[in-house]
């Protein structure tokens, strides 16, 4: 059975996110989640910075993305069968890829995250793309919620904000292309997936607590989508050299749903490693 109902669809399609309860089971939350915890600390072994010493991003979160390439234990993660499944439906579509997945791990006293929209950072022409957020221990207001726009989706914004680098980078949700909508935080209980769509403005709270706040996401989009215009380099593409126009299929994004039980894709060829 789908996990996503009419309803469910429904308030994505109007909202640009929604909530899917119950995907993961109490026990798959805890040892999936044991498997990306151990897959970050090998990721970040060697970095003994404190927080005041990192970079505005890095204070917004650890990055460390496709996991799945590296650590055999988190591919059950991320093509986890009813998360794939439920982002096929939420999208309307037969198939989907997986763009690349990627562990978001926001320190205690970490800042917030800025308002942006996804899709600006990716060379795919087509906008049905989706990212899966799953917080092990559940989200909340205090702990790093994320916030999205409702409806921001549907705005026809494509805007690039640089939250990389730039010092002070342009707040997408307090300028004139957030029509005046605030921001819904949301808090998600432990098992349940956010959803939102690559469009829509999205911001995170920054973390109060004393714990880490531990997130693993996927992105996915649909499958027959094509590389955009030329831009600058992004590896779900140029590893594989795909030519602009064509359609975005390769090792490197893998089919994520619909996939056998327990089949798993093996790592790209290339051997590539993204280590950060």
């Amino acid at each position: 059975m789908c996990p996503v109902d009419a309803e469910l669809r429904e308030r994505f399609q109007r909202d640009g996110f929604v909530v899917v309860p119950d995907l993961l089971a109490a026990d798959e939350l805890e040892r999936l989640g044991a498997a990306v915890d151990r897959a970050v600390a090998r990721r970040r072994e060697k970095d003994r910075r404190s927080l005041a010493e990192k970079s505005r991003y890095e204070q917004s979160f650890l990055q460390c993305i496709n996991l799945w390439e590296t650590d055999e234990a988190v591919r059950p993660l991320t093509f986890h069968a009813r998360i794939g499944q439920a982002a096929a439906s939420l999208l309307g579509v037969d198939a989907v890829r997986l763009w690349h997945d990627q562990a978001l791990y926001k320190e205690p006293g970490g800042r917030e995250t800025d308002a942006h929209q996804d899709q600006a950072y990716w060379p795919i022409h087509e906008t049905e793309n989706v990212s899966a957020w799953i917080p092990f221990a559940g989200s909340t207001l205090d702990g790093g919620a994320m916030g999205y726009v409702p409806g921001s989706h549907r705005f026809g914004v494509r805007k690039f904000v640089n939250i990389f680098t730039d010092p002070e980078p342009y707040d997408l949700v307090g300028g004139p292309e957030s029509r005046g909508v605030e921001p819904v935080f949301v808090e998600v209980p432990p098992g349940s997936v956010a959803f939102h769509h690559a469009l829509t403005f999205h911001v995170s709270k920054p973390n109060k607590t004393d714990r880490m706040r531990r997130v693993h996401t996927m992105i996915f989009f649909a499958d027959g989508a094509t590389r955009g215009k030329k831009g600058p380099p992004h590896f779900a593409v140029d590893r594989a050299k795909i030519p602009v126009g064509e359609p975005i299929r390769s090792d490197v994004t893998p089919i994520a749903w619909p996939r056998g039980e327990g089949e798993f894709p093996p790592p790209p060829s290339d051997g590539f490693r993204w280590l950060r």
